[in-house]
């Protein structure tokens, strides 16, 4: 946006906008950039034109809360300008970067000594009216904080407890392939054990989003092999739910991932539009391309969509629609772990026609016969 017209200059008079727009230092912050750290001596005000700053503060060691987001036409870093006092929190450039005009301390406190008492009642309201939205913010990350906790005990008793008759199952699963070496039966027990690593696997990813990091295994995996191992752990239930499952993938599109958790992806992705059909039928195409250095998985249904009102929240934990007891944590894990792998997930959906989700992993740019994979710890919180 243009500097002339951010909310900030429009309270002051036009000669002290003016003079406000030439004082002005407008700088472009990439994505990741540092604008000012926690504890530093306060020296400018910002005024956002493009894109987002995100604000947090440190809950020891390498760890941050996030506290707000300011967007374009807001500003700030008022309070230290006015009190002189060190800053309250850490500043960050996000969404593709952003970009800011900033104005010295002493430029502004001299400009504001010989302002006329609207402009001041003006800022004042504004501050206000900020510091209510940033405390209501603050508040709901501490609930959410809570609810993780919470949530991580309880799947980590859960995980404990379901270990020993899962080894029950898997023991029970073996003697029945050596009682019948036959090829069915081999593939039945093959699925048994499937299913079991694939509960467990389950289970610690909520456990893992619960603690804010993840592990993933990467390697050099084509996406049809993905495709293909998600269809036979899920040809069962698809068919037991009415449920036509379209597969187009080319083969020779590699990415590098942790083939088991996007799996778990395309399962929270699948499963929701499975649950939200109305009764229990409809069709799911999957399909792969490559978009730049990006290898791409549509996943599209032909469901009742997804309701607007909670599509600007859906990847947000605790968010469900379309389902009886749900928990509104698949979306919230799912992209979780496509960021964790340095990619990204969109979507669009149109009610009554359907919901189509775009999952972009990096393409593999090393050699695809690689198997050894690199173990690589994540924070996702």
């Amino acid at each position: 946006m243009d500097l002339l017209s951010h909310q900030f200059i429009s309270y002051f008079e036009p000669e002290q906008a003016d003079k406000l727009c030439q004082l002005a230092i407008v700088e472009y912050y990439p994505e990741g950039s540092l604008i000012f750290e926690e504890g530093e001596v306060p020296d400018y005000l910002y005024l956002v034109l493009t894109g987002e700053v995100e604000f947090s503060k440190s809950t020891g060691g390498d760890r941050y809360q996030v506290v707000t987001v300011a967007r374009p036409n807001s500003f700030f870093g008022e309070f230290g300008v006015l009190d002189g006092q060190p800053r309250s929190a850490r500043a960050i450039a996000t969404l593709g970067g952003a970009t800011l005009a900033k104005i010295s301390r002493d430029n502004l406190i001299t400009i504001l000594q010989d302002a006329k008492g609207q402009v001041v009642l003006k800022l004042f309201g504004y501050i206000t009216q900020q510091l209510r939205n940033t405390t209501n913010e603050y508040v709901n990350q501490m609930v959410h904080k809570q609810k993780m906790e919470l949530l991580g005990e309880m799947v980590n008793t859960i995980v404990h407890d379901f270990r020993s008759p899962f080894t029950g199952i898997q023991l029970s699963s073996s003697m029945i392939r050596e009682l019948h070496p036959d090829e069915e039966t081999e593939e039945w027990c093959d699925l048994i054990s499937m299913q079991i690593q694939r509960m467990l696997g389950m289970a610690e990813e909520v456990l893992e989003f619960s603690r804010g990091s993840t592990s993933l295994l990467l390697k050099p995996v084509a996406i049809e092999e993905i495709i293909q191992q998600f269809e036979k752990l899920n040809r069962v239930y698809l068919h037991s739910s009415d449920v036509e499952l379209v597969i187009d993938i080319p083969d020779g599109i590699y990415v590098l991932a942790d083939l088991n958790k996007i799996i778990r992806v395309l399962q929270n992705l699948v499963s929701n539009a499975v649950e939200a059909f109305p009764n229990s039928q409809g069709k799911i195409i999957i399909t792969a391309t490559t978009q730049d250095n990006w290898g791409v998985i549509m996943v599209k249904d032909n469901g009742t969509g997804i309701p607007k009102a909670i599509q600007e929240h859906l990847f947000d934990a605790f968010v469900t629609y379309g389902k009886q007891g749900g928990t509104g944590l698949g979306t919230a894990i799912a992209k979780s772990i496509v960021e964790a792998h340095g990619g990204a997930i969109s979507f669009e959906s149109t009610a009554g026609v359907g919901t189509t989700f775009w999952i972009r992993l990096p393409l593999n740019s090393g050699d695809p016969n690689m198997q050894s994979p690199t173990l690589k710890q994540v924070n996702i919180g």
